[in-house]
């Protein structure tokens, strides 16, 4: 089966490297960005082109959310099977005379880092039976996380994945602008952070909580508070309260 990866971003990166670590023939990668795609064709030794696609049984389209639409167009054969790797949208978001469906990979990609593609769950959705095999059969050769999922259960998946990632992320972020502004390495927290994340493989997340407002300690919230301005004394706030409203504190 010849399966063209449509995207030359992080998620068209790590998607061509797992399908080629795992056996499955990749034909060609398709895009815009020459350089990119140049980077990825020598470094996994796929062919690229920016201006014409081959013929393929499957096309997995891997760009941002609002180019899928556009970019699905360019799919011109009939009755292949296409597949977007979005969270958040729809599988009647592919615009063709094709089967559509999503490969959606829950997992936060970078090029730089390397990844355990056997640990990255990925929901699908089809419109027929086959084609449901079909996908669950690649994307098993790549992990063993594999499930079959709804577009309405999909949308609660992302929206999970950007509180448990995306905000995270930010808040690292928030966190070492203070550190920095103290002349504190940011490093010097990493164990912290560490052991925070392996702790919710073995406790609930909310029995896991720590923190002057679990313990409704109101002098540590209000020196805190004094320390702090702008947006991150909203995010301080905002976060607090949550925590409190979830214990049912005062």
């Amino acid at each position: 089966m010849q399966t063209v990866i449509i995207g030359s971003g992080n998620v068209a990166y790590h998607l061509a490297k797992a399908l080629k670590q795992n056996g499955i023939s990749v034909a060609q990668i398709f895009g815009r960005n020459e350089n990119d795609l140049q980077k990825i064709s020598t470094e996994l030794h796929i062919p690229y082109s920016t201006e014409r696609l081959t013929d393929a049984d499957l096309y997995i389209i891997c760009v941002s959310d609002h180019s899928v639409e556009e970019v699905s167009r360019m799919i011109t054969k009939k009755n292949c099977l296409v597949a977007h790797t979005s969270g958040s949208l729809p599988k009647e978001i592919l615009s063709g005379e094709y089967r559509k469906s999503s490969f959606y990979p829950l997992q936060t990609f970078s090029k730089s880092k390397n990844l355990n593609y056997k640990k990255i769950p990925f929901f699908i959705e089809t419109e027929n039976p086959e084609d449901q095999q079909l996908l669950t059969a690649i994307a098993s050769k790549i992990s063993d996380k594999v499930m079959e999922s709804s577009y309405e259960k999909r949308k609660y998946i992302h929206l999970t994945a950007v509180f448990a990632c995306n905000f995270t992320n930010h808040l690292f972020s928030r966190a070492k602008e203070i550190s920095d502004s103290q002349e504190i390495p940011f490093d010097y927290f990493l164990p912290l952070i560490d052991e925070t994340v392996q702790k919710i493989h073995e406790m609930e997340p909310k029995s896991a909580q720590t923190g002057p407002a679990v313990r409704n300690d109101k002098r540590i919230l209000e020196l805190h508070e004094e320390l702090l301005a702008d947006e991150s004394l909203n995010i301080y706030k905002t976060m607090n309260l949550s925590i409190k409203k979830m214990y049912h504190l005062p």
